[in-house]
């Protein structure tokens, strides 16, 4: 238990943080799925659109430190090359 109310504060403070940071991270992923969902079922119209914003979420994320920008650039390299050649 916090001790003092600056510790408390901290406290309630690093609750919302991670609230936000948990649903900022679970619509980047439902985003992610609905991309591939896209890609799978051979609709590249929707899945281009869909990319676009995929791209916008993990930006936020990587700029916000929700994830490394590295696995942002990653992640963004092999979404785009799904729908390049897409799966078997």
């Amino acid at each position: 238990m916090p001790n003092t109310k600056t510790a408390e504060k901290a406290n309630r403070q690093n609750i919302r943080r991670k609230i936000r940071n948990v649903k900022q991270k679970d619509t980047l992923k439902e985003s992610i799925k609905e991309y591939k969902k896209l890609v799978i079922a051979k609709n590249p119209e929707a899945a281009e659109k869909q990319l676009s914003t995929v791209f916008k979420k993990l930006d936020k994320a990587a700029k916000t430190n929700i994830i490394k920008k590295n696995k942002a650039s990653r992640l963004k390299s092999r979404l785009s090359k799904k729908i390049a050649t897409p799966a078997k």
